[in-house]
């Protein structure tokens, strides 16, 4: 049942029109990292996915890994209970968006 919720939700965030919380922290820190393949379309796609999964909070985290990669790094290297589960979420995140967003 949660994998039908999180699909129709995702689906629901990915249609072509859909700016629900357009230039959202990721979608900005995306396109702000300047990286040649960061697209204003890509980094629109990552933003919806991410409204789609994650939390606010853990939105802002990911958004700080554009700016500062060590971050990720540090994050999944941690052993902190709380980033251990944190790093499940973002893998689960990563595979998605590289399903919906090439």
């Amino acid at each position: 049942m949660k994998r039908v919720v999180l699909a129709a939700t995702l689906a629901a965030a990915l249609l072509p029109g859909q700016s629900a919380l357009a230039g959202g922290t990721i979608e900005r820190a995306c396109l702000k990292a300047d990286r040649p393949n960061a697209t204003r379309n890509l980094c629109s796609c990552i933003q919806k996915v991410a409204n789609a999964t994650l939390t606010g909070g853990e939105r802002t985290k990911v958004a700080k890994f554009f700016n500062d990669p060590h971050k990720s790094q540090s994050t999944r290297q941690s052993d902190s209970r709380t980033d251990e589960a944190f790093w499940q979420k973002y893998k689960k995140f990563g595979a998605l968006v590289s399903k919906h967003c090439g």
